[in-house]
C-alpha cells in the first residue's frame, strides 16, 4: 500500500536532498559513473550528461571551512568564493573529493583567480564565459562548449554524440518545465505554500543525480499543492516579495526566514537557484545542437554582462506575473559585480515597476540576522 505523504514531509525530502546525497555520489563513483562538478548556472549541464556522467554543483554556502580558506585567499573577498575553496581544499565537500573534473568558469574576477590554486589539487577544466552576449560572444561560447566536450572525451576516452546530447537536453527541458510549474503555483494569491518550502523543492532537485526522475516527483507534488488549494488550504494574504540577486542557499536562507517571519511571502526567485536557471529552455529543434546550448546558457541574466537586459527582462516578467508588492535583493559582501547593479535594480523597480525595493547585503555568519530582521520587517511593514 503506498503511503501519502503530507506535503511538509515532501518539502523536507527535498530540503534533505543535499544530505542524502553525500551517499549517492559515492556509490555512483563506486560503479565507475564520471562526477563532474561545477559551480555556476551557465555549466552547459548536458555535455557531461551525454556521455552518462553524474553532474553536481559545488557552490559551498557556510562559513565552516573559511577560516581555512582565508589562509590561501583574502579576507575581503566573497564568502561563497572562500567556502568553495575552503570546503575543497579541506576535502570536506564530498560531491568534491569525489568530482573527477571540477568545471570553472571565467564569470568574476575572484572565482576565476580561486580556480588557479585550486588547479594545484584537483583537476579544474576553465571555461572561458564572455561577459558580453552579441554575436560574437555566442561564437566564443560555442567553441568552449564543443572544447568542454573534446576535453571529456579526450579523458574519458569515450565519444560523445549530437544524439547522445540531444537526449540530455530533452531530460534537462523536461526537469525545467516541471520546475517551472511548480514555481508558478506562486501565481496564486493568496499564496499556497510558503516561499522558504519553493525554495527547498528548487535547491534540493539540484542534487538529484538521475534528472529524468524530476519531472515525475515534481509533478506529482505540483498536483498535490493545487489539489489542496482547491480546497481552501493556503498561506493567509500576505505582502508578496520577489527575491534577486546573489546565490542562496545554505547560511543565506536567512534572508527567506527573515522576509517570512516579519510579515511577507516570497513568490518569486530569481537568482539561480530560482527562475534564473529554469526560465529558458534549450531549443529542441535547432540543426546545430552546439549552437542551441551556446544560446539558452549565454542568454541567462547575470550581472557579469555587461550590459544586462535579461536579468531586467526576467525581473520584469516575474514582477508583473506573480503580482509583487516589494523587491529584496539579496548580495553577498564583496561580491562587486551585484552590488555595483543594484543601482540599476533600484532605479527599475522603483521607476519602470513603481514599487518598492530594499538592498541588503551579508555574508555565511550568523551574526547579522538581529539586523536583518530589523530592516526586512521595516520594509515589509512600509508595504
Amino acid at each position: 500500500m503506498e503511503i501519502i505523504k503530507e506535503l511538509p514531509e515532501v518539502f523536507e525530502e527535498f530540503a534533505e536532498q543535499r544530505k542524502n546525497s553525500f551517499l549517492g555520489v559515492k556509490e555512483l563513483k563506486d560503479k565507475g559513473v564520471p562526477i563532474v562538478g561545477a559551480y555556476c548556472t551557465y555549466f552547459p549541464q548536458e555535455i557531461a550528461m551525454a556521455m552518462g556522467a553524474a553532474t553536481v554543483g559545488l557552490c559551498s554556502t557556510s562559513d565552516e571551512t573559511i577560516p581555512e580558506a582565508e589562509k590561501d585567499l583574502p579576507k575581503n573577498l566573497c564568502p561563497l568564493i572562500k567556502s568553495s575553496y575552503g570546503f575543497a581544499k579541506t576535502d570536506k565537500c564530498p560531491f568534491f573529493y569525489f568530482s573527477d573534473v571540477v568545471v570553472g568558469e571565467t564569470t568574476c574576477d575572484g572565482k576565476k583567480k580561486m580556480y588557479e590554486y585550486m588547479k594545484e589539487f584537483k583537476d579544474v577544466f576553465l571555461m572561458e564565459l564572455p561577459n558580453t552576449q552579441g554575436e560574437e560572444a555566442l561564437k566564443l561560447w560555442k567553441s568552449e562548449i564543443i572544447r568542454f566536450k573534446e576535453y571529456l572525451e579526450a579523458k574519458f576516452e569515450t565519444e560523445i554524440t549530437e544524439e547522445q546530447i540531444r537526449d540530455a537536453v530533452k531530460v534537462n527541458n523536461a526537469g525545467r518545465r516541471s520546475l517551472k510549474k511548480l514555481y508558478e503555483v506562486m501565481r496564486n494569491d493568496p499564496a499556497p505554500i510558503k516561499g522558504q518550502d519553493l525554495f527547498k523543492v528548487l535547491y534540493g532537485s539540484t542534487f538529484k543525480f538521475d534528472r529524468s526522475a524530476i519531472p515525475g516527483e515534481v509533478d506529482a507534488l505540483v498536483d498535490k499543492i493545487n489539489k489542496e488549494y482547491a480546497e481552501g488550504k493556503m498561506e493567509g494574504k500576505k505582502p508578496r516579495i520577489l527575491v534577486t540577486g546573489c546565490p542562496i542557499g545554505g547560511a543565506s536562507e536567512k534572508v527567506i526566514k527573515a522576509i517570512e517571519e516579519n510579515g511577507g511571502i516570497v513568490v518569486t526567485y530569481e537568482n539561480c537557484t530560482g527562475a534564473k536557471s529554469i526560465d529558458k529552455l534549450v531549443d529542441e529543434d535547432n540543426p546545430d545542437i552546439y549552437d542551441a546550448l551556446a544560446r539558452r546558457y549565454l542568454n541567462i541574466g547575470c550581472s557579469v554582462m555587461t550590459p544586462n537586459p535579461n536579468r531586467l527582462e526576467l525581473l520584469g516578467r516575474l514582477i508583473d506575473e506573480y503580482r509583487v508588492d516589494g523587491v529584496v535583493e539579496m548580495v553577498l559582501q564583496a561580491c562587486h559585480t551585484y552590488n555595483v547593479e543594484t543601482l540599476g535594480i533600484r532605479r527599475f523597480v522603483n521607476e519602470k515597476k513603481n514599487i518598492p525595493y530594499i538592498s541588503v547585503e551579508t555574508d555565511y555568519s550568523q551574526a547579522d540576522i538581529g539586523q536583518l530582521n530589523t530592516r526586512i520587517a521595516a520594509f515589509i511593514e512600509m508595504l
